[in-house]
């Protein structure tokens, strides 16, 4: 298989994924927009809260950089800063998630 064709099924495997996750986080931060700071740690820290959040940003990063990179292949004609653009792109797509999970797992009312 063809590793444009392997980036199109990602696409589209993830965004399937995501989008009954961004259904959830929308509908839960809609019921919880007008809480207090402790309700909002004690939803965010609840176990099914926790979880579901955090494959959520995974996929939503994982997704986001599939599509800038695939940005990067239509405009950049240079390919010294096509691939440094990729890389770095890469690794902010596992910081900013990893990052953030830690953070989550380790809020406390």
């Amino acid at each position: 298989m063809h590793i444009s064709t392997k980036k199109w099924l990602f696409q589209k495997y993830s965004s399937a994924i995501l989008l009954p996750l961004m259904i959830w986080f929308i509908i839960n931060l809609v019921s919880i927009f007008q809480s207090d700071y402790s309700s909002l740690i004690a939803f965010i820290t609840a176990q099914p809260s926790s979880l579901l959040l955090s494959t959520f940003l995974i996929i939503a990063f994982f997704f986001s950089s599939l599509t800038v990179s695939e940005i990067f292949e239509d405009y950049i004609h240079n390919e010294k800063i096509k691939n440094v653009a990729n890389k770095l792109l890469f690794i902010f797509g596992i910081i900013m998630p990893l990052i953030t999970i830690i953070t989550i797992f380790n809020l406390e009312i």
